[in-house]
């Protein structure tokens, strides 16, 4: 599983009947210690509601089809997580909802 964080949405009218109304979110993969962005960006489908600002986990490759949404359908990542906390070095580096000082 990777970090990544939800930046924004992707839009396709057309599309393979097997994906159709599976929501398209676009991911920017951050640093696990410093939550800054990578600068390396996918388009993941959603499992789970995420939603813009969130940290998430996402499978790629063969992973990404074997959520009950995605099984059987097209897909090379998918978002199987929203995350609660980060913790490093027995430090919380990011606590959803909150404002954490490092």
């Amino acid at each position: 599983m990777i970090l990544a964080r939800v930046v924004g949405t992707v839009v396709s009218t057309r599309k393979e009947e097997k994906i159709k109304g599976i929501k398209f979110l676009l991911l920017e993969k951050i640093d696990p210690v410093t939550l800054q962005g990578k600068g390396d960006y996918l388009v993941a489908m959603d499992c789970v509601g995420a939603g813009k600002g969130e940290i998430v986990f996402y499978v790629s490759g063969s992973s990404a089809r074997m959520t009950a949404i995605t099984e059987g359908k097209p897909s090379d990542a998918a978002i199987v997580a929203i995350v609660d906390a980060i913790e490093v070095d027995g430090k919380v580096v990011y606590q959803k909802d909150a404002v954490v000082t490092t």
